[in-house]
């Protein structure tokens, strides 16, 4: 069975919003080309994801590089987006961006209002993930770095050599196919912009 045809979670129009929710909060997820961002979206939502996946054809031939994907069928064209409650008052809204380089004029836009971004690493290619760091950085955009697990052999301290990472930014592993492994990346996630806030001191 597909799971993604008979999918058992309840399409947007038949979850709502509960009531009292008061705090919508932006997540995006970035990465390169085949990372397993649509993944991830589709693993950890409480709700049918929105995705906009399609197949990958001759016209992307020379233009996108599926050289490290190579069982890839489809891409991401404009962006994935998902839902989960944390509790009644506050709800992360998950926003996949594209990977491939002739999307990456989105990015910014995604990233407008977001409360902080996942980059996820494939510890196979770990230069396509350069310039989701760069885009971040430059938009001063909270993130965490998450290596998901395709059976890299690379250790964390060579991960974040690679990637040039300030000591404050943690980097984790994870498996983008597991709800659960997904779930810890978003409490990491917040956790760490919790931590990295500016205090606010009262009288």
């Amino acid at each position: 069975m597909d799971s993604a045809v008979f999918d058992p979670r309840p399409a947007r129009a038949d979850a709502p919003l509960n009531s009292a929710s008061k705090h919508g909060l932006k997540i995006v997820i970035v990465g390169g080309f085949g990372v397993g961002k649509t993944t991830m979206v589709r693993a950890v939502s409480e709700i049918r994801p929105l995705d906009t996946e399609a197949t990958m054809t001759n016209a992307g031939v020379g233009i996108d590089d599926p050289t490290g994907a190579p069982g890839k069928s489809t891409t991401t064209v404009a962006f994935d987006f998902g839902r989960i409650t944390i509790d009644t008052e506050h709800v992360l809204y998950l926003f996949g961006a594209p990977g491939q380089e002739r999307f990456w004029f989105l990015w910014d836009r995604l990233f407008a209002g977001a409360l902080g971004a996942i980059v996820l690493v494939d510890q196979r290619r770990i230069a396509d993930s350069w310039y989701a760091i760069d885009r971040l950085e430059a938009q001063r955009t909270r993130f965490i770095v998450a290596c998901n697990n395709f059976g890299g052999t690379f250790r964390p301290d060579e991960v974040r050599d690679a990637l040039d990472l300030e000591p404050h930014v943690p980097l984790i592993e994870c498996d983008a196919r597991s709800r659960e492994s997904c779930k810890s990346v978003l409490i990491s996630l917040v956790e760490h912009i919790y931590a990295d806030a500016p205090r606010v001191e009262t009288v």
